[in-house]
């Protein structure tokens, strides 16, 4: 059997959440980085990471788990998201899956932003990228 056609799209979901998202300019961010009181959030696959780098100091949360390492009752609780009076800005490639993500986390009540156009707009736009040696 068939499924059903899709009564929202991808394009839809990623417009809602860019709605009601704080979506965060690549130059703001870039500003940002050396700010000790701002979080950054990569949730793009460790093979995307591997392929183009990384924004330095940037948490590495993939974003299948990325629920469960928010959630303090959760078993799989990471504590880089329970420090106080820290800003958290979620990034992927483009922005389309760190929209979708901090609408997730704005939904469990957890306050975060998204890079809007992401690291690729990052690099495009002479932000610092890490690298394996």
């Amino acid at each position: 059997m068939m499924p059903g056609p899709l009564t929202k799209t991808a394009a839809q979901m990623v417009a809602e959440a860019r709605a009601r998202v704080d979506e965060v300019s690549t130059r703001d961010a870039i500003a940002m980085l050396e700010d000790p009181d701002v979080v950054i959030v990569d949730i793009r696959d460790v093979r995307e990471r591997h392929r183009t780098g990384w924004i330095p100091g940037a948490f590495h949360a993939p974003r299948g788990m990325i629920e469960f390492w928010i959630d303090p009752d959760s078993p799989y609780h990471k504590d880089v998201f329970a420090q106080e009076g820290k800003r958290y800005v979620f990034h992927c490639a483009s922005g389309w899956r760190s929209a979708l993500t901090v609408a997730t986390l704005q939904d469990m009540g957890f306050d975060a932003a998204h890079l809007r156009d992401g690291f690729s707009d990052w690099v495009k736009q002479g932000g610092p990228v890490e690298r394996e040696a």
